[in-house]
């Protein structure tokens, strides 16, 4: 990604985040509805999520440039996004829920953490995994590089 402190950047990210809670908070409305028996409002909020979504694409190709992102570029976005969350982000909000005496959201919360220290664990094996199966084919290509260079020379001597 470019300069985090750049007024456009900051702002696509806000946009990028705003476009895709309102995705998911359509979808959310659209299940509300359709269990009010209100099948039409469903639908209509189901389309405006489906907008949403891309407009946050949108944003997205410009955040995260197609030249940059290699699946392993991806996996340490998801890793640092996961690890901020289960470690900075919702300790704080779970702290502030404590306070609060909300021990709904501070469940709720416990439950994120958990599951926010999975995915980033699963991010980085993926990672980690990807990166050996490389390391391996990367030997192999040089045994074949030799073995065509000593071909190669043996034809030009």
């Amino acid at each position: 990604m470019q300069n985090t402190q750049s007024p456009t950047i900051r702002n696509l990210e806000a946009a990028f985040a705003g476009e895709s809670m309102a995705h998911i908070k359509y979808l959310w409305f659209a299940r509300q509805c359709r269990k009010a028996g209100d099948e039409a409002t469903a639908r209509v909020f189901e389309d405006t999520a489906a907008q949403e979504m891309l407009h946050a694409f949108g944003h997205a190709e410009l955040l995260f440039a197609d030249e940059t992102m290699t699946p392993a570029r991806c996996l340490q976005y998801a890793i640092e996004g996961e690890t901020h969350e289960y470690t900075e982000m919702y300790p704080t909000f779970r702290h502030e829920a404590m306070i609060e005496g909300n021990s709904a959201v501070v469940a709720d919360i416990d439950e994120q953490i958990a599951e926010s220290k999975e995915h980033a664990e699963r991010f980085k094996a993926v990672l980690d995994k990807a990166a050996k199966r490389f390391a391996a084919l990367a030997k192999v290509e040089e045994r074949h590089a030799k073995h065509y260079q000593a071909q190669k020379d043996a034809i030009a001597a």
